[in-house]
């Protein structure tokens, strides 16, 4: 993937990449990660939450907060219930192409590591 030279990022304000920057610190939490991949199937309450992560009670809730205030999960009450879910889908997007790059880079890595191995053995 080759750089932009035209990149629209660099014409937003210190504040505008500031947003941007607090997004992403919300989204560094593998807590909340684990969240967010629990909610990719659908609209879930906190006790679905925690039976899918294993994450303790006043865990989830601390995060799903977390979440909510940065607008990434909406909560819906349904009775008794609240219920929460992905606020915009596009947020898978980014995972994937978060996933597939890590994975591009670590064969990358294997690849060397092999050229290394070679090295070593023909030695």
């Amino acid at each position: 993937m080759q750089p932009n030279s035209n990149c629209d990022y660099l014409q937003l304000s210190p504040a505008a990449l500031a947003l941007m920057a607090d997004f992403f610190k919300v989204l560094s939490e593998v807590s909340r990660l684990q969240i967010i991949c629990c909610l990719k199937s659908g609209a879930k309450n906190v006790t679905q939450i925690i039976e899918a992560t294993g994450l303790g009670q006043a865990n989830v809730s601390k995060h799903l907060k977390v979440l909510a205030q940065a607008g990434i999960v909406t909560r819906t009450q349904q009775g008794v219930s609240v219920y929460y879910e992905i606020a915009n889908p596009f947020l898978f997007d980014v995972c994937d192409l978060v996933c597939e790059s890590l994975v591009a880079q670590m064969q990358q890595q294997n690849q060397q590591l092999e050229q290394l191995r070679a090295i070593k053995s023909a030695v």
